[in-house]
C-alpha cells in the first residue's frame, strides 16, 4: 500500500488549499482514511478523517473551515481547507488504516503566511 499526497503549498491568510491523497496497492473497501498534521515542535494530530464506517471526524479548531471528502472509485481523499490561518501551517500527512495495519504518506507542507 502506498499513499501519494499532493496539493500543499504557500497561501496567504484567508486563502484556500485542497490537498489530495491517493492510495494504491491492495486497498479494501472497509478502511479508515484521514489527514493528520504536525507543526514544528508539536505532536502529530488528527485534522479530519473518515472512520471505517464512513463517519467523519474533525479537530475542533478546523470545524466549519475544513471539509474532508473521498472518491472511493479512485481511493482518494481530499481536504478542502478554507479561511486558512497562520496556525494551520504544518506538514499534513495522509493516513490509512485497514485490517489492523496503518500506512502513512510522505507528507505535504502547508504554509500560511503573508
Amino acid at each position: 500500500v502506498q499513499l501519494g499526497e499532493a496539493g500543499g503549498g504557500l497561501v496567504q491568510p484567508g486563502g484556500s488549499l485542497r490537498p489530495s491523497c491517493a492510495a494504491s496497492g491492495s486497498i479494501f473497501s472497509i478502511n479508515a482514511m484521514g489527514w493528520y498534521r504536525q507543526a514544528p515542535g508539536k505532536q502529530r494530530e488528527l485534522v479530519a478523517g473518515f472512520t471505517s464506517r464512513g463517519v467523519t471526524n474533525y479537530v475542533d479548531s478546523v470545524k466549519s473551515r475544513f471539509t474532508i471528502s473521498r472518491d472511493n472509485a479512485k481511493n482518494t481523499v481530499y481536504l478542502q481547507m478554507n479561511s486558512l490561518k497562520p496556525e494551520n501551517t504544518a506538514v499534513y500527512y495522509c493516513r490509512l488504516r485497514q485490517l489492523g495495519y496503518v500506512y502513512w504518506g510522505q507528507g505535504t507542507q502547508v504554509t500560511v503566511s503573508s
